[in-house]
């Protein structure tokens, strides 16, 4: 069982920057992609990054620009560098892994607990 660990979130003003971090428990492989999620109260929960096992990244359009997102492969973690931070970026944030063993079509994924990012206007 994977055990996911966020940590980064805190309370930020408007165009402040934040990094979060997400480390799993133990050494992970067959990894798919390793995503960050975010939701806010009252609203779905929202893909904002991703990186896949070639490194290809992808960014929801509301953070293109703003948010980088990286993986350390030895050190079995993703990180979320989060600039200019805007109010409508208040939300949890998750840390998603999404497992894939090759040849299998079966994916896993696990979830972090969260961490809170909030933006003062």
């Amino acid at each position: 069982q994977v055990q996911l660990v966020e940590s980064g979130g805190g309370l930020v003003q408007t165009g402040g920057s934040l990094r979060l971090s997400c480390t799993a428990s133990s050494h992970i492989s067959d990894v798919y992609s390793m995503d960050w999620y975010r939701q806010a109260p009252g609203k779905q929960r929202d893909l904002v990054a991703s990186i896949n096992s070639g490194g290809i990244t992808n960014y929801a359009d509301s953070v293109k620009g703003r948010f980088t997102i990286s993986r350390d492969n030895v050190k079995n973690t993703v990180d979320l560098q989060m600039n200019s931070l805007k109010p409508e970026d208040t939300a949890v944030y998750y840390c998603n892994i999404v497992l894939q063993r090759r040849g299998s079509p079966n994916r896993y994924s696990y979830w972090g607990q969260g961490t809170q990012v909030t933006v003062s206007s």
